[in-house]
């Protein structure tokens, strides 16, 4: 059997700065302390009672449950559903694993507030047995609840947790503390396993200093079966402990370590909670002023952020954000730190929403991630806001104007001069400027040189039209049609060669009804020539049994010209042939 992971090592879970205290409830499911002797029993519900101040409000609630075995990670809190968001394990050999868990009841202790809360559908009942004979069978819950109280000082509470176990000797470390004052400063513990009628050698020590709790937790069994909140001392095999370190901890010290020895008994470290007195900033930022641009949803802020009313500096980047009408629109952040009293000014370019209302309702606030969440802890956690009204200078609606139509000349091209659609308007040439795209319109980027002589690219194609009108501009757009004009047929022609018309050359047809079909009749009603797009009629007989690719005589010859459009009848008449 493979050895299973030993231990996680215990580290910071969340941190919590302001007027935050913490207690701590919950129950063994050892019906007595374990051992060789005692019955091989366990309960799979128990209950604890919680009682909070009026003035105690909830921040956050974490639940652990832990015992013997690989683990029971689905259990119930007054009868609601739990599931372990986060497990540990720990283990003395291959045969002996414990496990423990973890999940975030914040919404069920504010919800239900003060009460009895029974852990339930916590079956450890058939995992124990193997357990019992070497007196290592246990099961058990607690629920740290941090609390915020108006009359507290301002603390730094740490919520340090993993699952760390002596016998012999375990040393912890726990980093960012911020001790400013160490008044009553405290720490708590939730461990397993500890046997009151186990204390060989043992001993808990913070920073080298022998911490106590008599009678609960006398310094020589700090894990005993108690609860210090409630003075209960019969939770068999956990323990709930909180001990006053305010001569153990330093004023400056950003680091503690909790080293506890023991000869025998077997403790689990699951949950570690320090309480510091802490100094803070204050944050409160002002729009001195803003730049806005012609047609630009890009604006320029000028803010200035200032650390008054405060206790502490305010770290460099704080974060700072930028909300548009309730949508976020860009976020910046302090450079320098800002000692008390002192303040930082900035800007910042800030790209709006495209809108088309000119009013925007601007938000700063600083301490801010970009969701409305701080990181920075301060004395007045409600004044970190300013807004301002700007009025942006944005351009009337695009104005359509009546299309211009041009006649094909081929491939659906046409010659158009721009200014025809600028009748309805009033305007000087030298305020006008046409463009492909409203992009380029915007841009001021490479507007048409020769609008008076313009052949269109596509059919039909847009066109946009920039008329100054201070302080910003117009714009309008119309499109350039390209039609079908109905074609010009000559009365008559000469194939002789001479490069003068040569053929029967039908003006505004070709290229342009590309399916079109030309018939041509003899006087005898005689089909002699079919042509199309590509076949134009030279004088030259392709159809009949006789004379082909032979030039018709002199004479006159009947047409049928389909131009294969719908908006269009087939054209019939006469032609003469002469050379």
């Amino acid at each position: 059997m493979a050895m299973p992971a030993i231990a996680q090592d215990i580290s910071l879970f969340q941190q919590f700065n302001g007027r935050y205290d913490y207690t701590a409830i919950g129950n063994t499911l050892n019906t007595v302390e374990n051992g060789i002797s005692a019955p091989c029993a366990i309960l799979t519900s128990s209950n604890a009672n919680l009682t909070l101040n009026a003035n105690q409000n909830v921040i956050a609630a974490y639940l652990y449950w832990a015992g013997s075995g690989n683990g029971d990670l689905d259990i119930a809190l007054n009868g609601i559903p739990i599931t372990a968001d986060r497990t540990f394990s720990d283990a003395l050999d291959t045969t002996r694993v414990f496990f423990a868990a973890f999940a975030d009841v914040t919404d069920i202790i504010t919800a239900q507030g003060n009460t009895t809360y029974t852990i339930s559908d916590f079956d450890l009942t058939t995992t124990i047995v193997p357990y019992c004979s070497t007196g290592t069978n246990f099961g058990g819950w607690a629920i740290t609840i941090i609390y915020e109280d108006n009359s507290l000082p301002l603390n730094q509470l740490n919520v340090y947790d993993g699952l760390q176990s002596v016998p012999d000797f375990l040393s912890i470390t726990l980093d960012n503390l911020n001790v400013l004052d160490n008044e009553n400063a405290k720490i708590g513990f939730v461990a397993w396993e500890g046997d009151r009628s186990i204390a060989v050698n043992e001993q808990l020590t913070i920073n080298g200093n022998v911490i106590s709790n008599f009678p609960l937790n006398p310094a020589n069994n700090a894990f005993n079966g108690t609860n210090s909140f409630t003075g209960a001392t019969d939770l068999y095999n956990m323990d709930i402990d909180v001990y006053n370190i305010q001569d153990n901890i330093q004023i400056g010290d950003t680091s503690a370590t909790i080293a506890l020895t023991s000869g025998q008994d077997f403790v689990m470290i699951n949950n570690v909670i320090t309480v510091l007195n802490s100094q803070l900033p204050d944050a409160t930022i002002e729009i001195n002023d803003y730049l806005v641009y012609c047609n630009d949803f890009n604006i320029e802020v000028f803010y200035t952020v200032n650390n008054f009313n405060s206790t502490d500096i305010l770290p460099a980047n704080t974060p700072i954000s930028f909300y548009s009408d309730g949508l976020f629109v860009g976020s910046s952040e302090t450079i320098n730190p800002i000692n008390i009293n002192n303040s930082e000014s900035n800007s910042i370019v800030l790209n709006l929403p495209i809108s088309t209302n000119p009013l925007v309702n601007l938000l700063a606030i600083v301490d801010d991630d970009g969701s409305m969440n701080g990181i920075v802890t301060e004395t007045n956690e409600n004044n970190n806001t300013t807004f301002t009204d700007i009025e942006l200078l944005l351009i009337p609606e695009i104005t359509t104007l009546p299309s211009i139509i041009g006649c094909n000349v081929g491939f659906e091209t046409s010659t158009f001069n721009l200014f025809d659609a600028l009748e309805p308007i009033n305007y000087d040439d030298e305020d006008v400027a046409f463009y492909h795209s409203l992009e380029d319109l915007e841009n001021e980027y490479s507007p048409i040189l020769i609008p008076t002589n313009y052949n269109n690219v596509s059919n039909p194609e847009t066109i946009y039209m920039r008329l100054l009108s201070p302080p910003c501009y117009e714009v309008f757009q119309f499109n350039l049609i390209v039609e079908n004009c109905p074609p010009t047929i000559p009365q008559g022609f000469s194939p002789n060669s001479d490069t003068k018309n040569d053929w029967f050359n039908i003006q505004g047809l070709y290229d342009i009804f590309i399916k079109h079909e030309l018939q041509i009749y003899n006087r005898y009603g005689v089909l002699i020539f079919e042509g199309n797009n590509d076949t134009p009629w030279e004088g030259k007989i392709n159809r009949g049994l006789d004379n082909k690719g032979n030039k018709v005589p002199v004479g006159t010859y009947y047409y049928i010209l389909n131009l294969n459009d719908s908006n269009y009848q087939p054209f019939m008449g006469w032609v003469y042939v002469n050379y």
